[in-house]
């Protein structure tokens, strides 16, 4: 009789505890819900930063063209201040040393023809004159449209694009250019004081079988705000379910045990004057 007294009690006993995660899984959860709220609030000022980004680069695109930057500026010349800006050029174009850079347009697969524009100062600036399908890519077959003497260009201040495309790196020993290099396509064709930026020039009617300008792509995806919903969705998923694991017990219903005079071993469930032990069920 005591010993089944004996093994309810503990029953009991251990049925009225309630079972909490170690402490390393408690404080790794509350980190983890630090963090998440960090990484949607980061995405909330990203999105608010890509707004003003965009905002700034319409300004700038739509603005009457400017004169480009003097070669004393060239070293201060950055993406955040100067990239997209409307701007003109006057100066000859070198085109012995054009370089195809390959391109998918809306107009299809193809090349950018990138031609060096000499300045009365000596200066030079890579002019990336539009672009060309496959089957233009032969100077020859474009000679009608090389204009000559001094022109007037005017287009968008690009920032120089390092290394090559995705996955693709330019090879300017073959001659292979996957993106607008600005320094390496300078050293591959000989040229010295050359702009760090090159220029997308503006649309213009098309002469013969020249390259088709303006198509150049402003595009800045701006999907910051899912992100933020996304990481503070799972924040409060895993609010809750601390919620439920810590705070449950504080709305659980009480039951009553009652200890019979009899036996501190043996248990049984009343109600009344003589009730017993709470117990959480």
């Amino acid at each position: 009789m005591n010993e089944t007294g004996t093994a309810n009690h503990g029953t009991n006993g251990t049925r009225g505890k309630t079972a909490r995660p170690p402490l390393w899984l408690t404080v790794l959860a509350l980190a983890a819900f630090a963090a998440l709220i960090a990484l949607g609030v980061w995405q909330i000022e990203r999105r608010t930063w890509k707004l003003a980004l965009i905002d700034r680069v319409e300004q700038r695109v739509h603005a009457t063209a400017q004169p480009i930057p003097s070669p004393a500026a060239w070293p201060a010349v950055s993406t955040a201040n100067d990239e997209y800006r409307h701007v003109t050029v006057t100066g000859r174009f070198l085109h012995d040393r054009e370089t195809l850079v390959q391109a998918v347009t809306e107009e299809g697969a193809g090349y950018w023809v990138l031609t060096p524009l000499r300045r009365d100062d000596g200066t030079l600036v890579l002019i990336n004159r539009g672009f060309v399908p496959s089957e233009r890519r032969d100077a020859s077959t474009r000679q009608d449209s090389n204009p000559q003497g001094q022109v007037d260009i005017t287009g968008l201040l690009r920032m120089t694009e390092p290394k090559g495309g995705f996955l693709r790196t330019n090879d300017p020993v073959h001659d292979r250019w996957y993106s607008r290099d600005v320094a390496a396509i300078a050293a591959a064709r000989g040229l010295h004081g050359v702009a760090p930026f090159f220029i997308d020039a503006d649309a213009a009617p098309r002469t013969g079988s020249g390259p088709i300008g303006g198509l150049t792509v402003i595009s800045f995806p701006n999907n910051h705000l899912i992100y933020a919903l996304t990481w503070f969705a799972l924040a409060f998923m895993l609010a809750g379910k601390l919620f439920v694991t810590f705070g449950g017990g504080l709305f659980r219903r009480r039951r009553f045990v009652h200890e019979p005079a009899g036996g501190s071993d043996a248990t049984a469930r009343r109600t009344g004057s003589d009730a017993g032990t709470i117990e959480p069920t």
